[in-house]
């Protein structure tokens, strides 16, 4: 296609490096390397950064101990990896969390669950998590809240997450060193010329197009990756993605203690029942092939009572519909692998290469899980090291995100001098305050000493100094960024507390 039919004004834009589609997981993990690198970089969401799956996982940071059934063994060893490094580069984001795993008669049997975990506890290395123990389920803690018929469990640990969280302090990395982060922009085509990528973009609020030009481009685009490709003109690639729903419900927690629980479905499918905003509990996640549009993903009924009857048959608990106090559906973008079994196929990820030999290159991302964002970030750049011969080496791996830098990464001592030191805020919007922010909690609260200076309260611990942050340093632009990705204070307001923190944030952005 000529340039100056598919750009009118013949203004090749503003030049890039690197320009990333999509602001989940992997498109902020990529910008924050290439960034890193020396790379000029820019990325385009068509909405706000981890709206889609990136913000409706089981918010975990996990080796993936089924997957080891299907023989997945480098992806489980490079996530255990990982779930160190982010351990600790993000304290404040990922947490260690103790998990039971009850032996159920007729499942898998005693002696598999065993070796299992065992492997799992050896194949990476172990700086801060405590290994795998047999439990008796009537004598330990952790076993009141199971169902008394079930005598004997395991324990291991692994991590939960704030996922959305750590898409947005992934990218506040990329914009410190010098990404440009456009949100609510949609990338409508490219097209090669001339050695570069000229590419067409959107703004989804006022209609505005805009030119850029880049020398490589990455389809990090998840679920939409397909659409995305399509608008990618003149390159042929040979793998595609395969969607497969998840879907999770939120219940009133219903155990004491901070450990969660993986249980062995009738389906031989795992659900995950863990500790959720501190009174809540998240019961997840269900697998069903998904061919409808990401964009009207939401549960049913039938995924409602699946969830509850997998937590209510080893769990004390009668859960129903009527105890959901919130839902979320996510799409995932696994390779099509051609599994007929949606759970067995692969979490790995792929990066399809075109025209890498010959510039412009183009890189598509297929697969992967929020563990290994950053390995595959890593991955990606080595593949276009080719194309710019002055990029930096691989550097994430030694440095904490924004936020994450505690002394030895002891976010519990940090956190406990934060409360004592914010003595003015109630100590659980404090901790929360650290949890969401990190260190960077410190700066929002600065020349703040008191509760009356936090300005309007919207509810539930959601000030205005807060909210103004989040317009100015995380590209909040509406009331859903703010409460249900920036924060979950979604799940406290009310109906007229969100109204007024809608007409609120209408005045503040212009």
């Amino acid at each position: 296609m000529a340039h100056s039919a598919a750009n009118p004004t013949g203004d090749p834009g503003e030049a890039f490096d690197l320009l990333i589609v999509g602001g989940g997981i992997n498109g902020a993990g990529i910008a924050r390397d290439a960034a890193g690198r020396g790379l000029t970089v820019v990325l385009c969401e068509k909405g706000d950064l981890a709206q889609g799956t990136s913000s409706r996982s089981s918010r975990l940071i996990h080796g993936g101990l089924r997957y080891l059934e299907y023989g997945e063994f480098r992806l489980v060893r490079e996530a255990l990896r990982e779930r160190e490094i982010l351990l600790s580069a993000a304290p404040h984001l990922v947490r260690p969390m103790q998990f039971v795993l009850p032996h159920v008669a007729g499942m898998r049997p005693a002696w598999m669950l065993r070796a299992g975990l065992l492997l799992y506890d050896h194949l990476a290395r172990r700086r801060r998590l405590a290994a795998s123990s047999a439990i008796s389920l009537q004598a330990a803690p952790q076993g009141q809240a199971v169902r008394p018929e079930l005598k004997r469990g395991f324990t291991y640990a692994d991590c939960r997450t704030d996922d959305a969280r750590l898409v947005v302090h992934n990218a506040l990395a990329a914009h410190e060193l010098g990404a440009q982060i456009l949100t609510y922009t949609e990338f409508v085509r490219a097209w090669a010329n001339e050695g570069l990528w000229r590419i067409e973009l959107r703004d989804a609020h006022t209609g505005t197009t805009r030119y850029v030009a880049a020398r490589a481009l990455i389809n990090a685009a998840g679920p939409w990756v397909e659409n995305v490709g399509s608008r990618i003109l003149g390159i042929r690639r040979v793998h595609h993605a395969r969607l497969v729903k998840g879907s999770h419900v939120v219940v009133a927690k219903f155990w004491s203690g901070d450990h969660g629980y993986l249980l062995q479905n009738v389906d031989r499918r795992a659900v995950f029942v863990t500790p959720y905003e501190e009174d809540l509990a998240l019961i997840g996640t269900t697998d069903i092939v998904f061919s409808d549009s990401p964009d009207s993903v939401a549960i049913t009924s039938e995924e409602m009572h699946y969830l509850c009857e997998a937590a209510n048959r080893q769990l004390r608990c009668a859960l129903g519909p009527q105890d959901i106090v919130h839902t979320f559906s996510g799409v995932r973008c696994l390779v099509d692998d051609e599994q007929l079994d949606p759970s067995a196929v692969t979490r790995d990820y792929l990066i399809e290469t075109a025209n890498c030999a010959q510039p412009p290159p183009a890189l598509t991302i297929l697969g992967g899980k929020i563990t290994t964002y950053r390995r595959l970030a890593e991955h990606a750049l080595n593949l276009l090291r080719p194309n710019f011969a002055k990029m930096g080496p691989a550097w994430t791996a030694q440095t904490a995100l924004p936020g994450g830098d505690f002394p030895q990464s002891d976010f519990d001592r940090a956190q406990q001098r934060f409360v004592q030191e914010t003595a003015f805020l109630p100590a659980a919007h404090a901790r929360g305050l650290l949890a969401r922010h990190g260190t960077v909690a410190y700066r929002l609260l600065a020349d703040i000493g008191r509760l009356e200076a936090m300005g309007q309260h919207f509810g539930a611990g959601l000030y205005e100094c807060e909210l103004r942050h989040l317009i100015k340093h995380e590209w909040a632009r509406t009331a859903d960024d703010v409460l249900w990705r920036r924060t979950k204070f979604g799940l406290r307001l009310s109906a007229e507390q969100t109204r007024q923190l809608t007409q609120w944030m209408a005045t503040a952005i212009v």
